[in-house]
C-alpha cells in the first residue's frame, strides 16, 4: 500500500491511497474460510463445502468490504501520524473508470485544511467592560417587592392596578404548562394591564410573551422557562386566572429582617438594601461577564482575517448531514455557520497556543458545583460528597449534557484568560442602561 499527499493550495490536498492484492487478500482468505466453516449447504457436509463455491458467491462483497475497512483504517492513521489539521471530513473524488474487477486499486480523498494564522490580543480599548451597578430606585423597588411577597394577603372579585394574579400560564407548542403569582404592575404596558384588570376568577386570557413583564427575569420565573429563552420567547400564552388578591406591605421590622436572613445580619433597612445590593450585583456581574464574552468573540472574528477552504466545505456540508442538501442548500448553510467555525477555529487556536486545558476532574468538579446549586433550591443544602459523585457520573454520562456543561467551562476558563489579557473600556452602567446599550 501506498499513501501520498498532493497539496493544492494553502487550504487544500488530495490524499491517493494505492492499494494492491498484497494488502487485503489474507484478510479476505480469513474470512472466506470462516464463512466456509460455517456455510450450510444442501448435498455437503458442514464445513466441507467447496472453496470455490464460497468464492463465488461471497468473493467479491468480503473483498469490497475489506478493501474499504483497510481504506479507511489506513486514511486516518495517516491523517494523525501526518498531523493534518483537516477541517470537515476528506471526501472520496468519484472515479468514472473505477472497476472492482481491477487488479489493484487507487482511490483519491479531497481534504479541507485548517487555516494558518495569529490572534492579537493586544488591548485596542475598543471592547467595553460593563461594571453593572444597583440604583438606589432599583434598591427601593425590590425593598417594596419584599414588603408585598411578605404581607398580609386578602381575596378580591376582580384584578386592579396592585392586585395579585394566580393562574396557569400554557402554550402547548412550547411545552409551557406552569401556575405561578404576579403582581399586575409588573405587566408593560397599558394594552397587557387592560386585559388582566378587571379579570375574575375561571377567566381565561390570551397574552402575548414578547414585552410580557417590565424585567425578561420576570417571564422567566412566571413561565418556568430558562433564561435565555425569555428573552427570545415570541408567542401567545393562555392565563387561566386561578385566584385574585391584594396585599397589604409589611411592615419593615425585625420581625420581617429575620424572615429573610434567619442569621440575624441585618438589623436595618440599611442593611437589607446592603444585602440586595450585593445580591443583585452579583447576578448582574452574570450578565455584564456573558456581554464581555460575546464582545470579545465579535471582536476577534472580525479582527483576525484569514481564508477558509469554502468550496471544499460547501461540497462537503451536502453530505455530512442526514439529509442530503442540494448545492444552493449547503451554501446557504455554510454562510449561516461560517462564522461560529471562525470562532471555532479562533478559540481552539487561543487554547493550544496559551496551554489553556480542560481536565476530566474539573469538569467532574463543575458538574458537582452545578448539581449542588440545583439540590440547594430543593432544600437539600449538604448534600454527601458520594451522591454528588453519583449524580455527576450520570449527568456526563449522558453525551448532550457533557458537551453543553464543557461549553460552559471552557467559556469561564477563557474570559478569565481574555479578562488578564486583554484591555477593555470599563463603564459603569445602572442595569437599565446596560439593557438599553446591549440589546438596544
Amino acid at each position: 500500500m501506498n499513501i501520498t499527499k498532493e497539496n493544492v493550495d494553502a487550504l487544500n490536498a488530495v490524499v491517493k491511497v494505492d492499494i494492491v492484492a498484497e494488502d487485503f487478500q489474507p484478510k479476505v482468505t480469513e474470512v472466506l474460510n470462516d464463512y466456509r466453516k460455517k456455510a450450510d449447504v444442501p448435498g455437503f457436509r458442514k464445513g466441507n463445502v467447496p472453496m470455490g463455491m464460497i468464492k463465488k458467491q461471497y468473493g467479491k462483497s468480503v473483498m469490497i468490504d475489506e478493501v474499504n475497512k483497510l481504506l479507511q483504517e489506513s486514511l486516518n492513521k495517516f491523517l494523525v501520524d501526518e498531523k493534518l489539521d483537516i477541517l470537515g471530513n476528506p471526501l472520496p473524488k468519484v472515479q468514472d473508470d473505477f472497476s472492482w474487477d481491477a487488479e489493484q486499486f487507487s482511490f483519491e480523498f479531497e481534504l479541507g485544511l485548517a487555516p494558518q494564522f495569529d490572534v492579537d490580543l493586544k488591548g485596542k480599548n475598543k471592547i467595553k467592560d460593563y461594571k453593572i451597578v444597583a440604583t438606589d430606585e432599583l434598591l427601593e423597588k425590590e425593598v417594596e417587592n419584599i414588603q408585598t411577597r411578605y404581607g398580609l394577603t386578602t381575596p378580591l372579585e376582580v384584578a386592579e392596578e396592585h392586585s395579585n394574579v394566580t393562574g396557569t400560564f400554557v402554550n402547548e407548542e412550547k411545552g409551557i404548562e406552569k401556575k405561578s403569582t404576579f403582581l399586575v404592575n409588573d405587566l408593560k404596558g397599558k394594552k397587557n394591564e387592560k386585559k388582566v384588570i378587571g379579570a375574575k376568577v375561571g377567566d381565561v386570557i390570551e397574552l402575548d410573551t414578547k414585552k410580557l413583564f417590565e424585567e425578561s427575569f420576570t417571564l422567566q420565573q412566571v413561565l418556568g422557562v430558562s433564561k435565555e429563552e425569555a428573552e427570545e420567547l415570541d408567542v401567545t400564552v393562555t392565563l387561566t386566572v386561578e385566584e385574585v388578591t391584594n396585599t397589604e406591605k409589611a411592615e419593615l421590622d425585625q420581625e420581617l429582617f429575620d424572615k429573610l436572613f434567619a442569621d440575624g445580619s441585618v438589623k436595618s433597612v440599611t442593611d437589607l438594601k446592603n444585602k440586595i445590593k450585593e445580591d443583585a450585583e452579583k447576578q448582574f456581574q452574570q450578565q455584564a461577564d456573558q456581554q464581555l464574552l460575546n464582545a470579545v468573540t465579535e471582536h476577534l472574528v472580525e479582527d483576525t482575517k484569514f481564508d477558509l477552504p469554502s468550496e471544499f466545505l460547501q461540497k462537503w456540508l451536502q453530505t455530512a448531514g442526514e439529509k442530503e442538501l442540494t448545492a444552493e442548500e449547503a451554501t446557504a448553510e455554510y454562510e449561516k455557520s461560517e462564522k461560529g467555525l471562525r470562532y471555532q477555529l479562533i478559540e481552539g487556536k487561543v487554547m493550544k497556543d496559551n496551554e489553556i486545558k480542560l481536565e476530566y476532574a474539573e469538569l467532574q468538579e463543575y458538574a458537582k458545583g452545578f448539581i449542588k446549586t440545583q439540590m440547594a433550591q430543593f432544600g437539600n443544602m449538604n448534600p454527601e460528597e458520594k451522591e454528588l459523585d453519583d449524580i455527576a457520573a450520570r449527568v456526563l454520562s449522558n453525551q448532550e449534557e457533557a458537551q453543553r456543561l464543557q461549553s460552559q467551562l471552557i467559556s469561564q476558563k477563557l474570559l478569565s484568560f481574555y479578562k488578564e489579557n486583554m484591555k477593555f473600556k470599563t463603564k459603569e452602567v445602572s442595569y437599565e442602561d446596560f439593557i438599553k446599550e446591549v440589546y438596544k
